[in-house]
């Protein structure tokens, strides 16, 4: 900078002071005139109306860049433990394609009916933009709506950046963002926002959703007339949907044909033959019966409750939210065990209020003020995809006339409805009256009554070498109710609890072939209560017998001997390590009076078929983003080299072991081998003829409310229970074995079908010795080891527990005594298929 000395800044001061009154002088002048003011007023008004269109219009507008990184809504999707896609969670069904995956005719449809001159405009029609905004102003107050006159990039910047306010100042701002839009994106961005952004109705959002919804195909599939219906749809899809404006539908169409020709991208050939055919669209997705449907069920619902509470409902709760973040979810659901457990436990439920009568209509509607509107407004729980909801439209002493939902009718006939009703002398057809909503199942040209039970359960299968959860059924049809009994209901799980009573009697030193006198038992609980006296379930007394033989049969005073003089402090302990409950250490615990959930009691099963190692029931295996990256999975191990870019050839990495144990490997697996006895002989003998190794343990409460069976194979646990949501006895004759065991048996013939057969691995240390399960004294001989019944079997001792007292085969009541003590061939394959040492 140039300094100034003291004359120069006096130069410049009368400089600035002449200057400055020649311009007081010149504006003096100027406004003297009246042509100046009206010309300074005007300028005045031209700055004011500038700075507030600024303000009103364009100071607030987004950016345009703001659509470079715009990520579209996408829904969740879920896939099965296969990879297989089963289902997804949106409200808007969208699945984003880009520009190069859509069909150019498709294009030229859209064009040809939104939009002719997209690829040549700069934004804006000024033709249709005008005349837009002269139709609203002279069309204002009469209730009518005037045409919107937007091009495709208007359209874009009404969708996404400014709303769709019913204004001219929208439309303003919308020609102004249509004019930045231009200047960002390329025409093939833009109609790719557009084409994926808009809605078809159905809930279809982007063309290739609504090709899915109208013609049960992709984008890539779909003929011309499809196409060019499609581009319809924008404009207003109730108004051309098939249902509703078949008619205008068509008609719309042909036009949309005639200017594609118009417009030089068909020929008049093209267009005649697709001006000539149908619509061609399929049913509306609620429309069609529950079994062409993805699975929805309680498994569905249970991961929906995981992912609400991992990454919230919508955008607002983060990028990754589960109605528009566009995960991609790998669960551990199999369709096929889904399947076998679904309706197991429906015939179970079925079978055991069979004989009992029709229960009543499920619900009632006014059939005076339209029978399939009241219909369609009432949820109905069928379960069986063969059973249909339906109303009693009318009925006389011949027939009643049913309606369904799909707006068909049909004939339920006296003889179809001939069972007793509930509770009531005479049949169910007599209680019948129009309105009532009932469940039926077609038989010929007529439909017979069902009767959904009011009896409900639950029932879970896992992998007991992960934890993943392979199916889940919480009751008769998810659709009657959300509540999830396999993981919901708390529930008294009576004998099936014993296994863990037992289990801490091993590990303070019992053995399979302890003697436990089954003999009367009583404690003083307090001088104000008195005596608490323990009884069996079917009474009596068996006096001393092994362990083995007390579980097998379920002794209860057996069981609260053991527990008594393990310390319930012990049992409850090892309850809580497994994750079954949190229970205060006194005696009638020990037989199941604690509550609990058929996920928890079946997962800590699991843990004993997995030699007691640790886990955790996960029905999410991992989530990615829409991009595909990682953000979450279930097992978290590191595992160094398992990327196959880094494989070398040699055996492959694994994750490390896990190693937690919940407890002891040796006292798991002589817990899984003692409840094997109960499939063998004791209370779950049904099992017996699947003909592969199972262990389990039956279960029933007091009253009895609750019947269970929990157990499995190696390879697959499952738990299963039965019981009214509001606890009421079942009846005498309920119980675990009898009810829950075959419902267990019906799912296992299905599920276990494939797998191999394979037996419990025993853990190192462990010891397999022949007993006499009777007094649990060491045999010493050669004895069959296939027969069920034999009283003399192979027990798994750890190291330091072998029985001292023995018994010679000559000493029993048996023929041909043993001439050696070592292990037959037969003997061998069974002690090696345990990994025992004789």
């Amino acid at each position: 900078m140039i300094a100034l000395t003291k004359p120069d800044w006096a130069l410049w001061r009368a400089r600035l002071i002449r200057w400055g009154g020649i311009a007081r002088s010149d504006l003096s002048l100027l406004f003297s005139r009246r042509w100046g003011r009206w010309l300074a007023a005007a300028a005045c008004l031209f700055l004011i109306g500038c700075l507030s269109f600024w303000f009103l219009f364009i100071k607030d507008l987004p950016s345009a860049d703001r659509l470079l990184s715009y990520e579209p809504p996408l829904p969740t999707n879920v896939r099965g433990i296969d990879g297989s896609p089963i289902y997804s969670f949106a409200r808007e069904r969208r699945v984003e394609l880009p520009y190069g995956d859509m069909p150019e005719q498709m294009i030229h449809a859209f064009i040809s009916a939104e939009d002719k001159d997209f690829f040549t405009h700069g934004g804006i029609d000024y033709l249709s933009f005008g005349r837009g905004i002269f139709e609203y102003f002279t069309k204002m107050g009469s209730g009518e709506r005037a045409r919107g006159g937007s091009t495709i990039t208007q359209q874009v910047a009404k969708n996404l950046l400014v709303g769709d306010e019913y204004s001219p100042t929208r439309k303003i701002k919308e020609a102004f963002l249509a004019f930045r839009i231009e200047d960002t994106l390329t025409k093939q961005e833009i109609i790719e926002l557009y084409l994926n952004q808009i809605s078809f109705g159905r809930n279809a959002y982007g063309v290739q959703s609504a090709a899915r919804a109208y013609f049960g195909k992709d984008v890539d599939r779909l003929t011309l007339p499809e196409m060019a219906y499609l581009a319809v749809l924008p404009k207003a899809p109730s108004n051309y949907s098939p249902e509703r404006g078949a008619e205008r539908a068509l008609e719309r169409r042909a036009y949309v044909l005639r200017e594609m020709e118009a417009n030089g991208y068909i020929n008049a050939a093209q267009r005649a033959d697709a001006t000539a055919a149908p619509l061609g669209t399929i049913a509306r997705s609620s429309d069609r019966r529950d079994a062409e449907r993805p699975y929805d069920g309680y498994f569905m619902e249970e991961v929906r409750r995981e992912l609400l509470g991992k990454y919230g409902e919508n955008d607002e709760s983060g990028p990754h939210s589960v109605y528009d973040g566009g995960l991609w979810v790998r669960t551990s659901f199999d369709p096929k065990v889904q399947k076998a457990a679904e309706q197991a436990l429906r015939d179970g439920l079925v079978r055991y209020e069979a004989g009992r009568g029709w229960p009543g209509a499920i619900d009632t509607v006014d059939v005076s003020q339209g029978w399939r509107k009241g219909l369609n407004s009432k949820i109905v729980a069928v379960g069986y995809p063969d059973w249909l909801g339906a109303v009693v439209i009318s009925k006389d002493r011949t027939r009643a006339e049913l309606g369904f939902q799909n707006g068909t009718t049909g004939d339920l006939f006296p003889w179809g409805a001939n069972g007793p009703r509930r509770g009531i002398g005479g049949r169910a057809y007599d209680f019948l009256k129009p309105g009532d909503i009932i469940a039926v199942k077609k038989e010929g040209n007529a439909y017979v009554l069902r009767s959904p039970p009011t009896v409900s359960g639950g029932m879970v299968a896992e992998n007991p070498h992960t934890g993943q959860i392979l199916a889940m059924q919480g009751g008769f049809d998810a659709r009657g109710a959300a509540f999830n009994r396999a993981t919901q209901a708390m529930r008294q799980p009576g004998s099936s609890f014993k296994p863990l009573v037992y289990a801490a009697g091993l590990d303070a030193g019992m053995t399979p072939a302890t003697i436990v006198v089954d003999a009367p038992f009583c404690v003083l609980q307090s001088v104000s209560l008195g005596t608490k006296c323990f009884r069996n379930f079917s009474g009596g007394y068996a006096g001393p017998r092994t362990m083995r033989w007390g579980v097998e049969q379920s002794r209860n005073l057996m069981t609260v001997r053991v527990a008594n003089q393990t310390g319930m402090d012990k049992v409850v302990a090892l309850a809580k390590a497994m994750g079954v409950g949190d229970y205060p250490p006194y005696l009638a615990y020990s037989l199941g009076a604690g509550e609990t959930t058929v996920l928890k009691l079946t997962n800590a099963y699991a843990m004993l078929a997995n030699n007691g190692r640790k886990l955790t029931p996960t029905v999410i295996d991992y989530v990615q983003d829409r991009r595909g990256k990682l953000i979450w999975r279930a097992d978290p191990r590191p595992c160094e080299g398992c990327n196959m870019a880094d494989w070398n050839g040699k055996p492959m990495p694994r994750p490390r072991a896990r190693s937690a144990q919940a407890i002891d490997a040796m006292t798991a697996y002589q817990t899984v081998h003692i409840l094997e006895g109960v499939v063998q002989r004791g209370t779950a003998t049904i099992l017996r003829d699947l003909g592969r190794p199972l262990f389990g343990k039956t279960g029933t409460s007091t009253g009895p409310t609750n019947v269970w069976f929990v157990g499995g194979s190696a390879d697959l646990v499952a738990g299963v229970y039965l019981g009214y949501d509001k606890p009421r006895p079942l009846g005498g004759y309920a119980q675990g074995g009898t009810i829950a065991a075959p419902i267990f048996k019906q799912f296992a013939t299905v599920a276990m079908k494939d797998m191999p057969v394979v037996p419990f691995r025993a853990p190192p240390g462990i010891r397999m010795v022949r007993i006499d399960r009777a007094s649990g004294r060491r045999v010493f001989g050669s004895w069959p080891t296939s027969d069920p019944l034999a009283s003399v079997i192979w027990e798994a001792f750890k190291p330091e527990s072998e029985p001292r007292r023995t018994i010679r085969r000559d000493e029993l009541a048996k023929p041909k005594a043993a001439t050696t003590a070592r292990p037959t061939s037969g003997d061998s394959e069974f002690l090696q298929a345990r990994g025992g040492i004789y």
